[in-house]
């Protein structure tokens, strides 16, 4: 009954698909709605399972002597009693027990490009393959206090009835907790009731599986007879809400090992499967009768002499895979607990087969660590500054990488997709250490081009999906990149590849954005001829001979300056005037283009004389013109006064006069260095309650993100600029502010600085 109406349903398909999506069914043919309701009941009592708890009462509490993992703190750099560097640099060691927990959950993301996980400080965390956003195998919990775990490990011993989560911090704990972060891999440490563990985490270089390779060692007299427990919170999809009870498990006995796959969904997602090397004792995809009344810290599952052996599709969805494991006195047992994904089942089952055997593991590990040593030692940096050594020398190239370009996602936020600025900017940073990641990612970016010379300001690479705006700054990072990638390698060739564009229907005169699936035209140019319709499109001035902003430029927030087609940017002229020189010393290397290179030398001429005349505001460059001719960036403003990047590109694109330059960087250090607290500001003072009405930018806390706080891309680029005036101990000072390292040194500044000191913001 629907809007007081009966559908008759004609067909298997529609009646099985209904079935399939209700929430609720009643079989008329049972009887009358009372009849219905108690068999419903009934089936639920079912599903929670009459299975008995253990409740044998005649164990008895023993007392066993811990062997901690011990770690020597005073070979630590920059130890702050909550963890510090190795010696070497390339791991960052965390030690934690029931009174000291971190301030914040610190993380580490390991990925092969395609597959990933995100490990958190209490072993909590997500799992993808694809698509970080798209296809989450497991959930993202984007929960900053609590940081429920959606994988677990749990251990019970079964004659002393003692059971725990792995990396909880149990208030009846006294023993460490050492987390270990390294290149490709994480690694913990802990004892209790007399077993040693030792996991260790790693995502094969090529393989869509996720390996917890688990150490136990028994340091008692006694034998151990252990129940672990592997759990999965899984989504499969993109949203856990969505996928839950549509999930479909079956358990492959003689493979031994679990498959999942979600009938509802977005189709990105094949087979995902979970497995162990030992034998599967039990199973449920019921996370009523796994959690129970209890919680996934402690579950009532635990307690239950097995568990129900269900399918999860119905039921509110968990999947968790039961092994017994017997520990004789003083013996190591290894095991692995797998998940991944596979395009089918025996795509899966060959993943399985081959990670099952602990010696490929290891291998597999110690390749891992190979491949990262050598990608990140190929440059290495030396100054009198050890902080800003052991950010260069790996750290920094490693969260790139992994973190912003293959992962796309963090701990605090996970979008899945490329951004046309964001990523080829990242990508900017390995031209010294492997160039063919910037020459990879500039001809992906090429073709998510349109035939008009714009961009999608972001897409999903997996469903060709993305967003069309007005954003004024992104497609010119492509000319921008290419020309830095020429600079580096003198790769001339990469000019004449040719890239299909992709075809999508224009933005109406009101409208500002459009998301759709854009799919690849037939129109196909040489990589040469997508930058110069880039910028091409880019050509576009106001009456203050400006170029036009849009619906932002590089600081999106700025949403409402130009949305009436008026407002201008002045950081964009600078940015379009050293994108202007570098392409017309490109151009000037070919015949056919001299009326562009002309052309372009003209524009040049004329922004550089608008942006020193109409841009300056006396003591510094103004930020952008508004539709209604307010200025944002000026000495009379209430609020945004100035603004860091207008003085900063001033310098780096060569645009700006020569005393200018000096006046308003001078100008940046007094109003936006703010030395006390370490940070460089991206303008100040924030917008708050003035009658500027820039964009979404205010609906920022004053001091939060591009409200005035660091942006930290902005913040490099105000070291960049004072590094190209001569000012070495300046640059040498900020990036010594800005470093995570030097936010802190001790308890109490890590306490105030929160997030990880090996990460920067």
């Amino acid at each position: 009954l629907l809007n007081n109406r009966i559908y008759v349903i004609d067909t298997d398909a529609d009646l099985e698909l209904l079935i399939f999506k209700a929430n609720l069914v009643i079989d008329a043919s049972r009887g009358g709605l009372k009849n219905c309701l108690d068999e419903i009941e009934e089936d639920y009592l079912y599903a929670v399972k009459n299975i008995s708890k253990d409740k044998r009462e005649e164990f008895v509490k023993r007392q066993y002597e811990n062997i901690n993992y011990h770690i020597n703190i005073e070979n630590l750099k920059y130890y702050n009693e909550y963890g510090g560097f190795s010696e070497n640099g390339t791991e960052y060691i965390i030690t934690q027990n029931k009174n000291k927990i971190l301030p914040a959950k610190w993380s580490n993301i390991l990925s092969n490009g395609k597959f990933g996980t995100l490990i958190t400080s209490n072993l909590g965390g997500f799992t993808w393959n694809k698509n970080s956003r798209l296809n989450r195998l497991s959930a993202w919990s984007n929960n900053a206090i609590e940081d429920e775990p959606s994988e677990a490990i749990y251990i019970k011993d079964k004659d002393f009835m003692d059971s725990w989560r792995l990396g909880k911090i149990d208030k009846d704990d006294e023993n460490e907790h050492t987390l270990i972060y390294g290149f490709g891999y994480v690694k913990y440490f802990h004892s209790n009731i007399g077993i040693s563990q030792e996991l260790e985490i790693f995502v094969p270089k090529e393989d869509s599986i996720k390996i917890n390779l688990l150490k136990l060692k028994n340091t008692t007299q006694d034998k151990r007879n252990l129940r672990l427990i592997y759990y999965i919170k899984p989504v499969l999809g993109e949203d856990e809400i969505k996928s839950n009870g549509y999930i479909n498990t079956e358990f492959n006995k003689s493979s031994n090992l679990i498959f999942a796959k979600n009938l509802y969904s977005n189709g990105i997602g094949k087979i995902t499967f979970i497995a162990s090397n030992e034998k599967i004792t039990s199973y449920t995809g019921n996370k009523t009768s796994f959690i129970g009344n209890g919680t996934v810290e402690r579950p009532e599952g635990l307690d239950k002499i097995t568990l129900t052996n269900e399918n999860s599709l119905g039921n509110s969805t968990c999947i968790a895979v039961e092994i017994d494991l017997t520990i004789y006195p003083y013996e190591n047992k290894e095991l692995v607990f797998l998940i991944g994904e596979g395009e089918d089942k025996l795509e899966a089952q060959d993943l399985v087969y081959k990670y099952s055997d602990i010696k490929k593991c290891k291998n597999e590990l110690n390749s891992i660590k190979e491949f990262w040593k050598d990608k990140l030692e190929r440059l290495k940096v030396k100054t009198p500054l050890e902080s800003m050594n052991t950010m260069l020398n790996g750290w920094l190239l490693y969260q790139t990488l992994v973190c912003r370009m293959w992962a796309r996602s963090s701990f605090y936020q996970s979008g899945g997709a490329f951004g046309f600025r964001d990523q080829l900017q990242d990508s900017l940073a390995f031209k010294y250490i492997q160039p063919e990641i910037t020459k990879d990612q500039i001809i992906k970016h090429a073709s998510h081009q349109f035939i008009e010379g714009d961009v999608e300001h972001w897409w999903h690479e997996e469903t060709n999906s993305g967003i069309r705006t007005r954003f004024s700054d992104d497609l010119l990072w492509l000319p921008y990149t290419v020309s830095e990638y020429i600079n580096s390698t003198n790769d001339y060739e990469i000019l004449n590849t040719q890239i299909n564009y992709i075809s999508g229907e224009l933005l109406q005169d009101e409208e500002m954005e459009s998301y759709n699936k854009h799919l690849k035209s037939d129109e196909r140019e040489s990589l040469l001829q997508h930058c110069i319709r880039a910028i091409d499109k880019s050509l576009n001035f106001g009456e203050n001979g400006i170029p036009k902003i849009g619906s932002g430029d590089w600081n999106d927030g700025f949403s409402k300056v130009g949305i009436e087609g008026k407002g201008e940017s002045v950081w964009l002229g600078f940015f379009l005037y050293n994108v202007l020189e570098r392409f017309i010393k490109i151009l000037e290397r070919f015949k056919g283009y001299d009326n562009k290179v002309n052309q372009y030398k003209e524009i040049m001429q004329n922004l550089k004389k608008a942006l020193n005349n109409n841009a300056w505001d006396g003591r510094w460059y103004r930020r952008a013109f508004m539709d209604n001719g307010a200025i944002l960036g000026s000495i009379e403003n209430e609020e945004c006064k100035i603004d860091s990047i207008a003085q900063s590109w001033s310098v780096i694109s060569n645009a700006g006069d020569n005393d200018k330059k000096y006046i308003s960087m001078e100008s940046l250090e007094k109003h936006l260095i703010d030395r006390e607290n370490g940070i460089i500001k991206l303008l100040d003072p924030p917008f708050d309650k003035s009658k500027l009405d820039p964009g979404y930018i205010k609906m920022y806390l004053p001091g939060v993100r591009e409200n005035g706080g660091q942006y930290t891309h902005a913040a490099i680029w105000a070291i960049i600029a004072e590094a190209m005036l001569g000012f070495g101990n300046k640059a040498y000072e900020y990036y010594r502010m800005i470093n995570p390292i030097e936010h802190a040194r001790t308890k109490d500044e890590a306490k105030k600085y929160k997030v990880e000191p090996y990460v920067i913001s």
